[in-house]
């Protein structure tokens, strides 16, 4: 999955897949290749929830720790 894409690009995408797939108007032989495409496009969106998710965490644990720091050892009243 070394595609670049943004996950707004790989999201619309999948939705114009899905679209042509329950029109019902894609032939057999295209009907797969538009599973496999869909299913790439799936992994991207989910890699980029992921990321996401896993980058806003560590910036809220950041900013919690800024809020309530560890006291240093010795320096405790």
């Amino acid at each position: 999955m070394s595609e670049k894409m943004s996950y707004t690009e790989a999201f619309e995408e999948l939705q114009r897949l899905v679209n042509d797939i329950e029109s019902g108007e894609i032939s057999v032989d295209l009907l797969a290749e538009k599973v496999k495409r869909a299913a790439t496009l799936i992994k991207i969106c989910r890699q980029k929830l992921t990321t996401t998710e896993a980058d806003v965490n560590q910036i809220l644990k950041g900013l919690e720790e800024e809020k309530n720091p560890e006291p240093i050892a010795g320096n405790t009243p």
